[in-house]
């Protein structure tokens, strides 16, 4: 009989304590990471066998990893202010990375394309709340670290503008143009110590960033790291270059390193050591900023998301990285362009490990904002995103489909289109010549066949469900360029194809050799001046 009683108190108290487990503490914090040009499967916990992030793999097993994490563009600046405004691009109208040219500059460019961009929003409109004005008023201190990249201080779009009190190094800038990714940053927005020469952008942010949650332990907070990292110019230490360039040997170098399959030459294989180095660069980051929650015994109390603004860079800009199951890269419309690394790990739930369910970047909003209980304190818009914290415990939310929009010419080689992902279907359309491609991404996640010509149903309908929706958010579309000439843009693409190739091949197995040498100042790739 008393071991009965002793049974029966044991499982109630079990009971009760599963119960408080799951219990949201009063206005938990979150730390919300977010990393540049992160490519879908650039970690080890999203399958890469040869960049090292054991920091944030540890954190993805506490977590949920979303396998059909999307952002809500290819690009940079699009993806980010939808995170902080729950939006379709269409809808804050920042469609392309700020400053991309449009309309006749855009034609002066040299890339001779049939279209001319549409122009877009420079900054955050002043009529859309974000999610950093909701939490500030909620009585959260409220941290930008690293990138901003969507607006100037000069015109009132600087992250203080917008709903943080404090802004830890982030600019109009969309890299880390003024001194690279090493001390002295030459940063206005951070002060340069002599005895940080040397310190890599990411540790930097970190530092600064943990004294802010030290000084501020006793209030609930929001803290907004987004990294510079993983964005061109890309560099590393001798140490980390020369780890990675000894396992691209191990694991064996390859003769071509490029194909010519698209518009500009793609990599096709994870095999940068330089890159490599800096997703580890980013990755201790990481662990450090974790380790200091622990430290300060806030990390109980502390939601933590870690993703990426757009797919990885396989073509245009530094060609750093190679999606292993998805075609594309940024800039790009396949899968490879917004499929993200996406864990979000919430202490006190009891979450599955996985989550197959598609998701986007608008979706981060209206989840943070229930899972910290906070009010929606005079939202001015209508927000586009789901709450998708069922999906932590393994249940279901409402289906629907996912959009976008890309109306530009991106660095990497897209033209203008339009996509739409439901039912595990995607059907682009392409603004040139208003041509389709439609995929089954459950049997053709690669997307290889095209079977637009032969599923006209599913073409039609999704068509329908894509136009419904660009006018209902007012999308803004590309114009014909009066001074388009076909000849100019082939002879221009096979420059590219020949010139340029032989360039990356030869770059590529130059950072390869035992004794590369980069140039006098620090270990790293081709500097470019693209701010995207």
């Amino acid at each position: 009989m008393l071991y009965t009683s002793h049974l029966i108190f044991t499982i109630i108290l079990s009971l009760f304590t599963g119960i408080s487990n799951e219990k949201t503490p009063e206005k938990p914090n979150i730390l919300f990471i977010l990393v540049d040009d992160l490519g879908c499967d650039d970690m080890g916990f999203s399958g890469s066998k040869y960049y090292e992030t054991p920091h944030t793999d540890s954190l993805a097993k506490k977590g949920t990893i979303f396998t059909r994490g999307y952002s809500a563009s290819s690009v940079c600046s699009p993806s980010r202010a939808s995170i902080l405004t729950g939006t379709w691009p269409t809808v804050h109208g920042i469609t392309d990375y700020l400053y991309a040219k449009t309309g006749e500059a855009w034609s002066k460019t040299g890339r001779h394309t049939k279209l001319l961009p549409p122009p877009y929003q420079l900054s955050i409109d002043a009529n859309l709340t974000t999610i950093a004005q909701v939490l500030h008023h909620n009585g959260y201190k409220t941290v930008m670290a690293g990138k901003w990249h969507l607006g100037k201080e000069s015109e009132n779009a600087s992250p203080t503008d917008k709903g943080f009190d404090v802004n830890i190094g982030g600019s109009e800038s969309g890299g880390p143009y003024s001194g690279g990714y090493f001390s002295p940053f030459n940063n206005e927005k951070l002060i340069d110590r002599p005895q940080e020469q040397g310190m890599s952008y990411a540790m930097k942010l970190v530092k600064e960033l943990g004294l802010f949650i030290e000084q501020n332990k006793n209030t609930p907070f929001f803290a907004y790291l987004s990294f510079y990292e993983v964005h061109a110019p890309i560099q590393t230490s001798e140490s980390k270059w020369k780890k990675y360039r000894d396992k691209s040997d191990q694991q064996g170098i390859h003769d071509v390193g490029f194909d010519t399959s698209h518009f500009f030459p793609t990599r096709k294989y994870q095999d940068n050591p330089v890159y490599a180095g800096l997703i580890e660069q980013m990755d201790d980051a990481v662990g450090v900023i974790l380790q200091k929650l622990k430290e300060l015994k806030l990390d109980k109390n502390t939601i933590v998301v870690f993703t990426g603004d757009n797919g990885g860079v396989n073509s245009g800009d530094d060609y750093s990285t190679a999606p292993l199951h998805y075609r594309g890269g940024k800039g790009m419309q396949w899968e490879g362009g917004t499929r993200v690394p996406l864990v979000v790990y919430v202490p006190w739930l009891k979450q599955v490990p996985t989550s197959d369910t598609p998701v986007s970047g608008i979706d981060f909003f209206p989840t943070l904002l229930h899972l910290t209980l906070n009010d929606r304190y005079h939202i001015r818009q209508k927000l586009n995103g789901t709450n998708i914290s069922p999906l932590l415990k393994g249940q279901a939310i409402k289906d629907r489909a996912l959009y976008w929009h890309y109306p530009h010419y991106s660095n990497q080689g897209s033209q203008p289109a339009s996509y739409v992902v439901k039912d595990n279907w995607k059907l682009i359309y392409y603004y040139e010549d208003k041509h389709e491609e439609l995929y089954n991404l459950d049997t053709d996640p690669f997307e290889n066949n095209n079977v637009a010509q032969t599923n006209t149903k599913e073409r039609v309908r999704l068509r329908k469900i894509l136009f419904n929706w660009l006018n209902e958010t007012c999308a803004s579309s590309p114009v014909p360029d009066k001074n388009y000439i076909p000849e100019a843009l082939a002879q221009w693409k096979q420059e590219i194809n020949t010139k340029q190739l032989k360039k990356l091949e030869a770059h590529r197995k130059e950072i390869l050799k035992i004794k590369w040498k980069p140039n006098e100042n620090w270990w790293k790739s081709k500097v470019i001046s693209n701010d995207n």
